[in-house]
């Protein structure tokens, strides 16, 4: 069973960055393409972006193309999320997810079978 831990998430004021990261505890991390989605109150989870098992292709939702990079480090079993010009719209509990094996498709929501327990973004005025 793959096991995802997300950290940090914080407070920042608006234009600012934060770098989040997911790390996987159980299983083979370069077996799974890694996603990123955040949820905020009121709202529907959303995918922001996503990235092959390999690293070698990404994607990103609308909402945070330019401003958000997803990465990983196959060797390190961790991959990232910088996000730059924060917005307050970005407040959320943000989740890294797992595919449910390598060649899912890391642009779909439903593909995503493991996740983490979320960590908080907020983003002041």
């Amino acid at each position: 069973q793959v096991q995802l831990v997300e950290s940090g998430g914080g407070l920042v004021q608006a234009g600012g960055s934060l770098r989040l990261s997911c790390a996987i505890s159980k299983g083979t991390f370069s077996n799974y393409p890694v996603g990123w989605f955040r949820q905020a109150p009121g709202k529907e989870r959303e995918i922001l972006a996503g990235i092959t098992w390999s690293g070698g292709s990404s994607f990103y939702a609308d909402s945070v193309k330019g401003r958000f990079t997803i990465s990983r480090d196959n060797a390190r079993n961790t991959a990232y999320l910088q996000m730059n010009s924060l917005k307050p719209e970005d407040t959320a509990v943000y989740y890294c997810a797992a595919g449910a094996h390598r060649y899912s498709d890391y642009r779909e929501s439903r593909s995503y079978a493991y996740w983490g327990q979320g960590t908080q973004v907020t983003v002041s005025s």
